[in-house]
């Protein structure tokens, strides 16, 4: 289906029951496509936050490994 933007303008009720119903709607403006309106799929929304970037691969350090005691006692002279 196809419909201009002032048809989805006066018509978004009946246009949305159509995507409800699984219809695929191409809204157009001055002849160009400009938006779809489509069936709402539980898929459509990630479960979890997706940020911009991607995977981040964190490099590795080579830092040595301290006990809890050890970070205790760097930290301790650390405060005010």
């Amino acid at each position: 289906m196809e419909t201009t933007a002032r048809e989805f303008n006066q018509n978004s009720s009946r246009i949305l029951a159509a995507a409800e119903a699984g219809e695929i709607i191409t809204v157009t403006k001055n002849g160009r496509p400009v938006a779809i309106v489509r069936p709402y799929e539980e898929s459509d929304v990630p479960p979890y936050p997706v940020g911009p970037m991607g995977d981040i691969d964190i490099p590795a350090l080579d830092l040595p490994d301290l006990s809890n005691d050890e970070i205790e006692e760097t930290l301790r002279g650390m405060g005010s």
